[in-house]
């Protein structure tokens, strides 16, 4: 027979599993409808398919570099040298193109193929310097990434003295970076692919399982024979070159190699990795819903400049997002919800 403090017991947990599934995996989607419909009755402008597709293509750059920050994150690392690496793969990238187009003058592909290589060369070599530190020497990865965060911001304002670099073949700023297929730019589709092969990689590899098994316990991974410090240096690795790949995009729509580009993306992808429930303590975290909270901050950015934030304010609403989802990843972890 059931008593009546069983029957209250049972209606409380009911209530917790669906507010967990709520704040789980329900919550964004509901956040993102309510926002765009919003958006919609008291913006007229939003709803106009050059600013959909505006969303769209800024969007598609936070996801690629949310999802590498994804990547550490879940692993149990940090990583806030990501936006000095897009600044780093700009001028690297910029600066081979000019250098090799009056060698191969009538190379215009080979010297974009080599300007792309050496771009995510340059950038991946971050992310080798902050796995291999991580993994090998135990320092804290806040403090190795804040190191190379200004080695690669330093090297990108030394090499250009601050100026921004022009004469890239038109083959990769017209021909690339302004491409649309079916009037979508290419970045999207290259998004898309990117998030595709990463779902693979973290649901059915050996890779994403070690990944999520090292962030939950790493001395237990450790213990069961994973190479722990193989997998967190290859998942740093990968963080960069998605950040690089991400400076490459972003140098070929805009036209120019700039020190200075990528300067907010650090915040903003770790704000779209918290947004999207990945836990700061490690070994939890969708692709899916990354790449969700990307698109969550896409649309309030859109909606703060088509109403006419100033852009210092938009800074400290991003902030405020950011401590808002800590706290609901926090108050979770502490079992609060289940």
């Amino acid at each position: 027979m059931t008593t009546p403090t069983n029957t209250v017991a049972d209606a409380a947990a009911t209530r917790k599993r669906r507010m967990s599934r709520i704040l789980g995996l329900g919550l964004l989607p509901i956040l993102l409808v309510t926002l765009f419909v919003v958006l919609g009755l008291i913006e007229p402008r939003f709803l106009r398919s050059a600013n959909l597709i505006n969303i769209l293509r800024n969007a598609s750059f936070l996801m690629l570099i949310a999802s590498g920050q994804m990547l550490v994150l879940i692993i149990g690392g940090f990583d806030l040298s990501v936006g000095a690496v897009v600044a780093l793969t700009s001028v690297a990238t910029a600066l081979s193109m000019t250098g090799l187009v009056s060698v191969f003058p009538e190379a215009q592909l080979f010297v974009v193929l080599l300007g792309v290589m050496a771009g995510l060369a340059a950038g991946s070599m971050i992310g080798v310097v902050n796995g291999l530190t991580v993994a090998f020497m135990k320092v804290s990865p806040f403090m190795v990434t804040l190191g190379t965060l200004s080695i690669a911001s330093g090297i990108a304002l030394y090499a250009t003295q601050g100026v921004p670099v022009y004469g890239m073949p038109d083959e990769f700023t017209r021909e690339f970076g302004r491409l649309r297929y079916l009037n979508l730019p290419v970045v999207i589709y290259v998004t898309f692919g990117v998030l595709v092969a990463l779902w693979w990689v973290m649901n059915w590899t050996r890779l994403g399982r070690y990944i999520y098994a090292i962030g939950s316990n790493a001395h237990a991974a450790r213990v069961s024979g994973v190479s722990t410090t193989f997998y967190i240096v290859v998942t740093y690795t990968l963080c960069s070159f998605l950040a690089a790949l991400t400076g490459i995009l972003l140098t070929a729509r805009i036209g120019s190699g700039e020190a200075t580009l990528g300067g907010t993306l650090m915040l903003e992808s770790i704000a779209a990795a918290v947004i999207g429930g990945v836990s700061l303590r490690g070994g939890v975290g969708r692709v899916e819903l990354v790449a969700l909270g990307a698109l969550f901050l896409a649309l309030v950015t859109n909606a703060m400049n088509l109403v006419r934030v100033d852009s210092k304010l938009q800074t400290i609403v991003i902030g405020v997002v950011i401590i808002v989802a800590v706290g609901i990843e926090r108050f979770k972890s502490r079992g609060k919800i289940r």
